[in-house]
């Protein structure tokens, strides 16, 4: 187990690794393995690679972001400007489906709605519109209403869980209800708990997935 002072000085090596993270801009603090990032950077891009980034080391059990985006002059743009990038982003994306995202634009800050068939195309839209000029964030309010109703969701993320991560799915416990999913259980790390999470996801007939694992160092 890490201490706070290892845990901040690895933190504070992986931002500095990350060439999309300014590091000097951000500050850490830890306490009882909870990472806190604090300070400003100059666009969303960045905010996002340095939560990325926190994630990747090993021992972080949760993760604040309290970092501030100031955009810099020229990355300045008007909400008219930033929703006429946001749809072409979205009209050229070849993973999001036609005419299934509502965009808004308010201060520089993208909200996305809609409805599509499956979650890697609603991350595919925020994927789309999280690196352009202009955003200061990005809330991504699109469901997931698959089409195709599978007789056993359960059996089916067990199988997928088996194929990738066979220690884990000993170990966790799934629960289906309807096309809603939650898991339960205990993991090693950040990467295995985004892993299942993912695999969960995947599944044909999930329209959500309600993660409640917890990682045990």
């Amino acid at each position: 187990m890490k201490t706070d002072a290892q845990l901040q000085k690895d933190v504070l090596a992986e931002l500095a690794w990350d060439p999309a993270v300014n590091a000097t801009d951000v500050g850490v603090i830890v306490k009882d393995g909870v990472v806190t990032l604090t300070g400003h950077l100059t666009n969303f891009a960045e905010k996002y690679a340095a939560e990325r980034a926190v994630r990747r080391v090993s021992g972080v059990k949760a993760l604040a972001v309290e970092i501030e985006v100031r955009l810099a002059p020229s990355f300045k743009r008007s909400d008219s400007d930033i929703a006429a990038a946001v749809q072409r982003a979205l009209d050229w994306n070849v993973v999001v489906p036609d005419n299934c995202i509502q965009p808004k634009v308010e201060s520089g800050w993208i909200t996305l709605n809609g409805e599509v068939e499956w979650d890697y195309q609603r991350k595919a839209a925020e994927r789309a519109v999280r690196d352009l000029y202009g955003v200061v964030g990005v809330t991504n309010l699109v469901k997931v209403k698959p089409k195709i109703e599978p007789a056993d969701i359960e059996r089916n993320i067990t199988d997928a869980l088996v194929r990738q991560a066979e220690r884990e799915a000993k170990k966790l416990e799934i629960k289906v209800d309807g096309s809603r999913v939650s898991l339960h259980g205990k993991v090693h790390s950040w990467a295995e708990y985004r892993a299942i999470q993912g695999a969960a996801w995947a599944a044909p007939g999930v329209a959500s997935v309600e993660n409640k694992m917890t990682v045990e160092l």
